[in-house]
């Protein structure tokens, strides 16, 4: 395998080893990030899940980059399965519409407010330009078409999570308040210097205005953007609550037991709509710590207590093994196994929209 082909296949940081390792001796020193007291989940230099399982080292990734069993995706994708939206420009109350635009990617509208989880309209998932995971299907809401955005929220710092080009084109345009967790901020500020940040640990609450608070919650994951930062910023879930109910949305997790929904429910309650990924699971010795599979997210739906939910972080950037369509197919499995209807959980395409009933109708 070349270095553009490992520069391809490589997704969640790891690619920036390839370019001479930046950062490996500053890593012994310290973290970059973020400095702050020791937690139940930092141990004052890097973050960690307690009582989980850590991501797997270089030498397994070398094992999976050669191992074979990638299921190439078609190219191009038929068009026919993506559509472009232009949302409204508010949506007011209680209503409450989301929007994929990709990947991870959703627009969230309720309560007058514009949300928008993790952007990313850049062609690649990467540290450059020239290689790495490369879209199959354009964003299902053209960047001009997009309304004007209060608040973006970033779950970690995983290239297909956080892009600094799209971010800033967003503070350039509508200076949103960014809400990402700790440690985050910093990368963001190395070249976006003017932004409106709140910086949010697990258990952390922040008031948004319109009636919207916003909780940190823990979820099962990790982060980097090379191969000195490992672990040094933090990855978080979000509880939107807001006077129709709560959202309670995830970038990436693993299932780890189910904890975190189990727990999710014991302190928030009911919650309307979950938003939670749905693919880049195979193979699954590789992926099954930090990313769960459809099933595993059924499962996590039921026991969160949620009424409604939506899967995404499939069909836009292929970052592991499974073919374009198998993440919807396994989903639609599991829902069947489950009893649930698709009137109650959705793996959205670029483009779709789900307005989804308040939970008690």
């Amino acid at each position: 395998m070349n270095r553009r082909n490992f520069l391809k296949w490589s997704g969640f940081g790891l690619v920036a080893a390839t370019l001479g390792g930046l950062g490996m001796r500053e890593a012994q020193a310290g973290n970059r990030y973020y400095s702050g007291p020791v937690s139940d989940h930092f141990d004052g230099k890097i973050f960690f899940n307690p009582g989980g399982e850590e991501p797997r080292g270089f030498t397994d990734l070398l094992r999976w980059q050669f191992g074979g069993g990638k299921i190439e995706w078609p190219k191009p994708v038929m068009a026919a399965d993506f559509v472009t939206t232009k949302p409204e420009q508010r949506v007011d109350g209680e209503r409450l519409v989301v929007t994929m635009v990709g990947h991870a990617t959703l627009l969230i509208q309720t309560a007058g407010l514009n949300i928008l989880t993790d952007p990313v309209w850049s062609e690649r998932a990467s540290p450059v330009s020239f290689a790495g995971p490369r879209r199959a299907n354009p964003p299902g809401v053209a960047f001009d078409d997009l309304p004007t955005i209060d608040i973006v929220i970033v779950t970690h710092n995983h290239y297909d999570h956080l892009d600094i080009a799209t971010l800033k084109r967003l503070v350039e345009r509508d200076k949103p308040r960014i809400v990402t967790p700790l440690g985050n901020d910093r990368i963001i500020r190395d070249d976006i210097a003017q932004i409106d940040a709140s910086v949010t640990d697990w258990g952390d609450r922040l008031d948004m205005g319109n009636g919207i608070t916003i909780h940190c919650e823990p979820c099962h994951h990790w982060s980097a953007r090379g191969m000195g930062d490992r672990r040094m910023a933090l990855w978080a879930a979000f509880v939107i609550e807001t006077s129709g109910g709560k959202i309670y949305h995830i970038g990436d997790t693993g299932y780890a037991d189910g904890k975190h929904y189990r727990d999710l429910r014991e302190k928030h309650g009911d919650i309307r709509l979950a938003i939670m990924p749905i693919g880049a699971y195979e193979p699954r010795w590789f992926m099954k710590a930090q990313h769960q599979n459809p099933q595993e997210a059924i499962a996590g739906f039921g026991s969160s207590g949620a009424t409604f939910g939506i899967g995404h972080h499939f069909g836009t950037f292929q970052l592991t093994n499974e073919g374009i369509d198998d993440p919807p197919k396994a989903l639609a499995a599991a829902m069947t196994a489950a009893g649930i209807g698709t009137d109650r959980f959705r793996g959205l395409r670029p483009g779709q929209q789900f307005e989804v009933p308040r939970a008690s109708a």
